[in-house]
């Protein structure tokens, strides 16, 4: 699965990519703002993002994830504080809280992969919050 990671912070950037590629996954590209992330998704064509809340351009992170959605690119946030998500966490899959665990992180990722690559997922990890079950949720195939 090729990972497109969506974060300003380029510390957590490069940990979230070192945990990408030893699940076995290939990372499409690290992006740290809007133009950057659509960038990405023209020239690399991520089959899933990991999008951050809030990015050095502001609180863009929902609108890249709107956008993702749209495009039929499945993702996850990954940000301080899930409360402050739309009820409808903007058409993504769910969120990661930050601080997360690499433990959590590897989980989450084992579950994601298999959702997004259409397989039955092992139990939804405690690291995941799913998107709300009475909201719509998109296909992704």
């Amino acid at each position: 699965m090729k990972v497109m990671i969506v974060e300003d912070e380029m510390l957590l950037a490069m940990e979230l990519e070192s945990e990408v590629e030893a699940a076995g996954h290939e990372v499409a590209g690290i992006a740290m703002n809007s133009n950057q992330a659509h960038d990405l998704v023209a020239s690399k064509k991520p089959d899933f993002a990991f999008v951050d809340v809030q990015l050095m351009d502001g609180p863009t992170g929902i609108d890249i994830g709107v956008w993702l959605s749209t495009n039929g690119i499945p993702y996850v946030f990954v940000t301080g504080n899930v409360k402050r998500l739309p009820p409808d966490f903007a058409g993504a899959l769910g969120a990661i809280e930050k601080p997360y665990t690499m433990n959590g992180m590897r989980n989450a990722l084992n579950y994601i992969s298999a959702i997004v690559s259409g397989e039955e997922g092992p139990d939804i990890p405690a690291s995941l919050v799913l998107a709300s079950d009475s909201q719509p949720q998109p296909v992704y195939r």
